[in-house]
């Protein structure tokens, strides 16, 4: 299961209103080999459901995953920050044995 914050949602909402995309267009979050720890996160709008998607629901967000990232990011967390630090979307993954300085890359 992926759990998103509740500042997540709030800017997951203001980025699809801001788009002009309807709450059929679900966030997909998936896993792509590639960064200084050799995984990276992808996330992006969506309103294409694969048969071979699981679909979780966290605070009135849909989350589409393929089976294959489901393996690395079962129990993460979807977080934000705007703070002095920077601004983006976080992951919070306890399958994560090491990140990179800007977090956008894994390795388990």
């Amino acid at each position: 299961m992926i759990q998103i914050s509740d500042k997540a949602k709030d800017r997951i909402d203001v980025l699809r209103a801001e788009d002009g995309l309807t709450e059929n267009h679900h966030v997909r979050v998936s896993v792509k080999g590639g960064g200084c720890s050799g995984l990276m996160y992808d996330l992006d709008f969506d309103d294409n459901i694969q048969d071979s998607d699981q679909v979780f629901e966290d605070k009135g967000i849909k989350v589409l995953v393929d089976k294959k990232s489901l393996l690395y990011l079962a129990g993460t967390t979807l977080e934000f920050s705007d703070g002095l630090n920077g601004k983006g979307f976080q992951f919070i993954n306890p399958n994560a044995t090491r990140t990179c300085g800007c977090g956008e890359s894994f390795a388990v």
